[in-house]
């Protein structure tokens, strides 16, 4: 079964790949229950290619674990669950799919039924996924009434004429479905105690599952961008989930639950860029960190090791230094600016994205300017000879997201400066002197409460390394 399925789901990553570049819409998909449209086609890639490297990487990594064939049928249904999930344009299909990506990931968490922890971690993910599932139907079964169709494309459609009650409800209800999925604060704590999944599942976890969120927004987009309140929401919600997801990753001293907490930032990001009203940017994000994670859960078996910490060595700040790292940062922006189109003048919330990107490179420019084992003069000119390019490289990966995107009912719906928006740029500045100072170092009292409010629930952590060898 290993190798049929495995097989199975590489053919299954060509045909996406087909579908990608292929023009039309096949006309075989019909309108009622599937849709094949920009972000069908763009998340069944992702979804296809990183499943099959998990399904390829997991015949050596489960060889002789017990279960292996259920393991595999789960790993490849889940696939094919996602990829229905994308399709589907009827709502009671997409809430059942939904329901049941939830259902089998959290099968998946608990795989190894010998462990009390496993099972714990199980349950308590899918009650966490059936209550999205619940606040998910209650959405689209106002909607669907309200408009008087059960088709996804005629609801978006008849969003102008539906009551503003119902139009809020819906988005409210939409918003906590999709902070569920994606693991965003208050609702994180299932991602962090999702650790006693076989490491396969946890770098499957980013094609598709807990990205779905991500995916929710964009299908949904006329629904949750209707009012100006709700999109403030979203970034609110978002870039609190982005501020305390990267804080609790610096004092994680567990490999997974560190790579967790980082995914709790990034769903962040990733929410926080669609309550602006770029779509292309948070599927964009959606996809690079997809990759990007899937590979360092897999990988992270190779970086564990016995060592004892000790204190890093930064070369001495500079006048010339903290210069160029000024101006690869204000660069790398303007570049990303011009190259997607963002107005430098015309302020709105694409300034904002603009100003992200910003102290993004700043903050990778400081860590590369600080690498010791660098000379001074090599540090200087590796600077923007390597992140601009990369930045240039991440606005073609947007551009390309978004001419893929072009049918999505508003993809890209920039909305006017609030002071929720300067107030949250004011504080991801703050954050990010502080990351730079380290004061999450320097205070007792901060790191034990982020490490205190970043704890998984009690019953799913195993305290004796012989559990894992007794499965």
């Amino acid at each position: 079964m290993p190798t049929v399925l495995t097989r199975l789901t590489w053919g299954l990553f060509a045909l996406s790949l087909g579908l990608l570049v292929w023009p039309p819409d096949p006309g075989w998909a019909g309108d009622t229950f599937l849709r094949i449209d920009g972000l069908t086609r763009l998340m069944a890639a992702v979804t296809t290619f990183v499943s099959g490297i998990v399904h390829s990487f997991s015949r050596r990594y489960m060889a002789g674990a017990r279960h292996l064939d259920r393991f595999y049928a789960r790993l490849f249904g889940l696939t094919l669950i996602v990829l229905l999930l994308t399709a589907a344009n009827h709502l009671v299909l997409f809430v059942l799919a939904w329901t049941a990506m939830g259902w089998v990931l959290a099968d998946l968490i608990g795989h190894v039924r010998g462990w009390p922890q496993a099972r714990a971690a199980s349950g308590y993910a899918r009650r966490s996924f059936l209550s999205g599932s619940a606040l998910l139907a209650g959405a689209l079964g106002l909607l669907g009434v309200q408009a008087g169709t059960w088709t996804i494309g005629g609801v978006l459609a008849a969003v102008g004429t539906l009551s503003a009650p119902v139009v809020v409800a819906a988005s409210v209800l939409l918003v906590l479905a999709a902070m569920i999925q994606s693991a965003l604060v208050p609702f994180h704590r299932w991602l962090l105690s999702s650790m006693t999944a076989p490491t396969p599942v946890s770098g499957f976890m980013h094609a598709g599952l807990v990205n779905a969120g991500g995916v929710l927004l964009a299908r949904f987009a006329p629904v949750v961008f209707e009012l100006s309140a709700v999109m403030l929401g979203i970034v609110f919600v978002g870039g609190v989930s982005a501020l305390l997801g990267q804080a609790w990753m610096l004092v994680q001293t567990d490999v997974k639950r560190q790579l967790g907490s980082s995914t709790v930032a990034q769903m962040g990001f990733m929410v926080l860029q669609a309550g602006l009203g770029f779509i292309p940017a948070a599927i964009a994000h959606l996809l690079l960190h997809g990759f990007y994670k899937a590979y360092l859960f897999l990988a992270a078996g190779s970086v564990v090791e016995h060592t004892q910490p000790t204190p890093g060595e930064r070369p001495a700040p500079s006048v010339i230094g903290g210069l160029v790292t000024l101006i690869t940062a204000v660069a790398g922006g303007a570049l990303f600016a011009t190259l997607t189109g963002k107005s430098l003048t015309a302020l709105n919330s694409g300034t904002v994205l603009t100003l992200f990107v910003v102290i993004a490179v700043l903050h990778a420019t400081r860590s590369l300017v600080r690498r010791a084992e660098l000379s001074a003069t090599t540090r200087l000119w590796a600077v923007p000879a390597v992140l601009l390019p990369a930045i240039g490289l991440y606005a073609a990966v947007y551009n390309g997201v978004g001419a893929v995107l072009h049918t999505l009912p508003m993809a890209e719906a920039p909305t006017a400066l609030t002071p929720l928006h300067w107030g949250l740029v004011a504080v991801f500045v703050l954050a990010y002197v502080a990351l730079d100072r380290g004061w999450h170092r320097a205070s007792t009292r901060l790191y034990v409460t982020l490490l205190n409010t970043s704890q998984p629930v009690p019953t799913t952590l195993l305290h004796n390394r012989e559990q894992y060898h007794a499965h």
